[in-house]
C-alpha cells in the first residue's frame, strides 16, 4: 500500500456534499483483534454536518468496505447505529461504529440517503478512509 510516511498518520476523510460535511476518522482497535484467527477490528468515529441552509433526516446508510485482496462487501440499512438523526442547519451530529475485517488493511467509503424537510430526496457522500493496523504501514 502506498501512502505518504507521516510521524501520526491519519487515514480517515472529510467530503461535502449538498451543504453536508462527512468527517470520519478512523482507528485500529488490537484489544479486540486477533490476527492469528485473521480478525481485525477498526473503530471510525463520523461526524455529519449541516453547512446547508436546509433541515434534513439521515434515513439510511450505504458502505462499500473492501479489503486488502480487493474483496468487496455492501452493507445497505436504514439510519446509522439504529438512529435516524435530523440535522437543522448548522447542526451536526457524531456517531461512532465499528468494522472487522480479514485482512490488516482495507478501506470504507459509502454515501447517507437524506430527506430534506422539503420533500427532496438525495445522498451525501463519504469519502473514502482507509482501516490500517499499526504493522501494515512499517
Amino acid at each position: 500500500m502506498s501512502h505518504s510516511t507521516r510521524s501520526q498518520p491519519r487515514f480517515g476523510s472529510a467530503c461535502t456534499t449538498h451543504g453536508f460535511t462527512v468527517r470520519v476518522q478512523p482507528e485500529y482497535v488490537p484489544d479486540h483483534s486477533d490476527p492469528s484467527e485473521r480478525r481485525f477490528v477498526f473503530t471510525y468515529q463520523i461526524t455529519i454536518e449541516n453547512t446547508s441552509g436546509q433541515p434534513a433526516q439521515l434515513v439510511s446508510r450505504h458502505w462499500i468496505i473492501t479489503n486488502a485482496n480487493g474483496t468487496t462487501h455492501e452493507v445497505v440499512g436504514d439510519g446509522v447505529v439504529g438512529e435516524q438523526p435530523h440535522l437543522a442547519p448548522g447542526a451536526s451530529h457524531t456517531y461512532s461504529s465499528f468494522c472487522p475485517l480479514d485482512t490488516p488493511w482495507g478501506t470504507m467509503e459509502g454515501s447517507f440517503h437524506m430527506i430534506a424537510d422539503s420533500g427532496e430526496a438525495f445522498s451525501i457522500t463519504v469519502g473514502r478512509f482507509f482501516l490500517v493496523t499499526p504493522e501494515s504501514t512499517k
